[in-house]
């Protein structure tokens, strides 16, 4: 045997062994997780375990301790988990659809584009603004303060374009509560106000989003906002003089052009506050 073939025997042999290593890893990662879902559902206390991709669809988890737990990707739509103690947890890009949380500690927990959807947060501990970067859409019982007001806002934004006018309306009246300052939320909800045909309550937004941006010195903005009030109220006064020939529901129909003009002021995605992209 020469000296080539001696050298292939033993690169063969020693990517036999980093193959037989690597597949004796493998096994040994996947037992520990099957252990750590075992523990995690009998004894209901798993602290610090690595559970990423985790199955746990409906699974009861009432008062369990899941501190600092490594739940990456992990489902957990439907489960429940009052009372349950994830501090610290790692839940990025997970399932918590339609879960019950309710008195849940979520303080310091990583809800990195966590799907809480339509679930159970009442009397939950949040850290506030922890969910910025989570979905949330639907989800009931947060508490006040814990969304930012570029959250609310652009909660809002999306409730818009998707014709969600009430939703709308009701998602910028939350940021103008957490931001009274900020004239972008006004004439938001001033023009989901519109679109409903509320507009004597719209025509007030903007002309107190006009109040505002005057105080900035902001004087195209404030023109373009008493138009909008002006020709909502235009609008109200033509559909109260009509009566009978169809010419107030084509008035009703679309908002007047000086509020379809703020759209894309109102109607601007915001960045949250110390969150880097």
């Amino acid at each position: 045997m020469n000296e080539s073939e001696c050298s292939l025997i033993r690169i063969q042999q020693v990517c036999g062994v980093v193959t037989l290593s690597a597949l004796l890893s493998m096994a040994s990662t996947q037992t520990k997780a099957s252990d750590a879902l075992i523990q995690i559902l009998q004894e209901r206390s798993c602290s610090g375990c690595r559970l990423a991709d985790a199955d746990l669809v409906h699974a009861d988890l009432r008062d369990a301790d899941l501190s600092d737990t490594k739940l990456m990707r992990a489902n957990l739509g439907q489960a429940q988990l009052d009372g349950a103690d994830l501090s610290g947890a790692d839940l990025s890009f997970s399932s918590l659809r339609g879960a019950s949380l309710r008195g849940a500690n979520l303080t310091g927990t990583r809800l990195y584009g966590t799907d809480l959807r339509d679930a159970d947060l009442t009397g939950a501990q949040l850290t506030p603004n922890a969910l910025d970067e989570a979905h949330w859409q639907g989800a009931s019982g947060i508490s006040v303060g814990i969304r930012s007001h570029a959250a609310l806002h652009n909660a809002g934004v999306e409730a818009f374009q998707k014709g969600r006018w009430s939703a709308a309306e009701q998602l910028f009246s939350e940021a103008i509560r957490s931001q009274p300052e900020e004239p972008l939320s006004w004439v938001a909800r001033g023009i989901s106000r519109s679109e409903q045909a509320k507009d004597d309550i719209a025509a007030a937004d903007f002309r107190y989003a006009a109040s505002l941006y005057k105080q900035d010195g902001q004087i195209t903005y404030v023109k373009k906002l008493l138009d909008a009030a002006s020709a909502i109220q235009d609008r109200r006064s033509s559909i109260s003089k009509t009566t009978g020939n169809g010419l107030g529901n084509q008035i009703l129909g679309g908002m007047a052009s000086a509020v379809q003009a703020l759209a894309p002021l109102a109607m601007k995605t915001l960045i949250p506050l110390g969150i880097g992209f």
